[in-house]
């Protein structure tokens, strides 16, 4: 029962279902409430024209209306079935036996229309308010049909309002109605169970699929993907769980390998540092200013590395610690040039800046910039060769301020492209943090651009150089 109560499929068919039944029932309603109404109305309109013609042939013959009242039975029955006619055999019954059943006649007859003078006295009475002798309400005598004989007025036809009851083969064919509606009713419940089911389940499969899909991530099975069969929400829906499983499982493979980079890069100096200091204790090797030098580098190397680690999770945080100010993009372009010009020519890179003239001022933390650019240089000298070149970049574009890092070097394949920026990623894996890469440079460049409302992204082209581009809002182009 729980189970029949929590199901969207069982759901979604009683809801289709209920649609269908009220659907059905406020037609067979109406229908049902109209068709007596719209028969009683054929009626009177197949009988009203003849009961005219009979009404003006009566006066005409007679010049009044006197002795109609004793002849309006006749005149009726000319144009009016009786309730009851009689049963098949017996219509040629002994006139005693009619007179015996006059009491029964005279009270089924039923009555269509009434009489009345043209100054709205009732001959004929239809209605029970308005007996004959009355006069008639002038809207009620005005709704009337006029009786003309030799063009002028001798009366009015008065209609009944409702009918009183239907003959056997009028009530037959109101049975047959309803009868009919009933059985259109169970018919298009039965239809609308069948396609309540069929469009209930259509609609939830994908659903139990992303439901098991779901299950299975919780479990540890992170790569799942479910089949797209449509475009709509849920179409949506089934794309947007394969993206998200997919990143999942890509973040996760990325987890494992930080935290094996971590072990790595962690490893290396404590080894170094432990080797010597177990080779002194035990005397192999005699402590010295050299020695002891290489073991603070090893430990400036854990220090730098558990640094970075602590800014990235700070950035995570959103607690990364910003002074914002309004600075110069060619200013900071220019320094950060000057910073590596010299360590440049050692290597036998140029290293310049193009940038537009007048560029507006951006508000960052000019501290953190200049670590920014200091990482992405860094970088830039570490894969460009011998009489490459490095450029530094600014524009404006799109109501933004553009920086960039521009290098000669060789390139980043399309593969590895949407990965530089992760932790520990490093496009060359045969390069280890013994050339002093952790693999965290890009990865803070990234958190950094973004802990200030800006963004990054990489331009590279295997065998051209790459270009990492920085885009912040400037106030004065907002």
């Amino acid at each position: 029962m729980k189970r029949f109560q929590k199901s969207l499929y069982w759901k979604l068919t009683i809801a289709f279902l209920i649609v269908a039944f009220s659907a059905s029932a406020m037609s067979a309603i109406y229908i049902r409430f109209n068709s007596q109404g719209s028969l009683w109305q054929l009626l009177i309109d197949q009988q009203h024209e003849t009961i005219q013609q009979s009404l003006q042939n009566y006066y005409a013959v007679n010049g009044s209306w006197d002795g109609v009242v004793d002849t309006w039975d006749a005149i009726q029955r000319q144009v009016i079935p009786t309730p009851y006619p009689p049963p098949p055999g017996q219509e040629n019954v002994q006139q005693d036996d009619l007179s015996r059943n006059q009491t029964r006649t005279d009270k089924e007859k039923r009555n269509f229309f009434g009489l009345a003078n043209p100054d709205g006295t009732v001959i004929v009475s239809v209605d029970p308010a308005y007996p004959a002798g009355s006069i008639l309400p002038k809207e009620m005598f005005d709704e009337g049909t006029e009786i003309i004989v030799n063009k002028i007025l001798v009366g009015r036809i008065l209609q009944a309002r409702r009918i009183t009851r239907f003959n056997p083969e009028e009530a037959m064919f109101l049975e047959r109605t309803n009868q009919a509606l009933m059985l259109g009713i169970i018919t298009g419940l039965l239809v609308a169970l069948g396609i309540g089911i069929f469009l209930a389940r259509t609609l939830t499969r994908p659903l139990r699929e992303l439901t098991h899909a779901a299950q299975n991530i919780a479990e540890g099975h992170l790569e799942q993907e479910v089949k797209v069969t449509s475009h709509d929400e849920i179409g949506q829906l089934a794309e947007a769980f394969n993206e998200m499983s997919h990143e999942v499982a890509r973040v996760n493979a990325s987890r494992r390998q930080m935290t094996a980079d971590i072990a790595h890069d962690l490893r290396t100096p404590l080894t170094v540092i432990a080797g010597y200091i177990e080779s002194m204790q035990e005397g192999v090797l005699q402590p010295s200013p050299e020695r002891f030098a290489l073991i603070y580098t090893e430990i400036e190397r854990l220090q730098h590395l558990v640094g970075d680690l602590r800014m990235l999770s700070q950035a995570d945080a959103g607690e990364l610690s910003l002074q914002p100010q309004s600075i110069m993009p060619k200013s900071l372009l220019n320094q950060a040039a000057a910073l590596f010009q010299h360590h440049a020519e050692k290597q036998s890179v140029s290293i310049g800046v193009e940038a537009d003239e007048n560029l507006p001022a951006i508000m960052v933390d000019e501290a953190r910039m200049m670590q920014v650019m200091d990482n992405l240089i860094s970088n830039a000298l570490r894969y460009t060769p011998e009489n490459g070149r490095i450029i530094l970049g600014g524009k404006t574009i799109d109501g933004c301020v553009e920086l960039s890092v521009s290098d000669t070097g060789s390139g980043i394949s399309p593969e590895e492209l949407p990965l530089i920026f992760d932790r520990f990623h490093r496009a060359d894996k045969s390069r280890h943090s013994d050339e002093g890469e952790s693999g965290l440079g890009l990865a803070i460049v990234k958190a950094l651009i973004e802990s200030q409302g800006g963004k990054v992204w990489a331009e590279s082209e295997s065998g051209r150089g790459t270009t990492i581009k920085m885009r912040f809002k400037s106030p004065s182009l907002t």
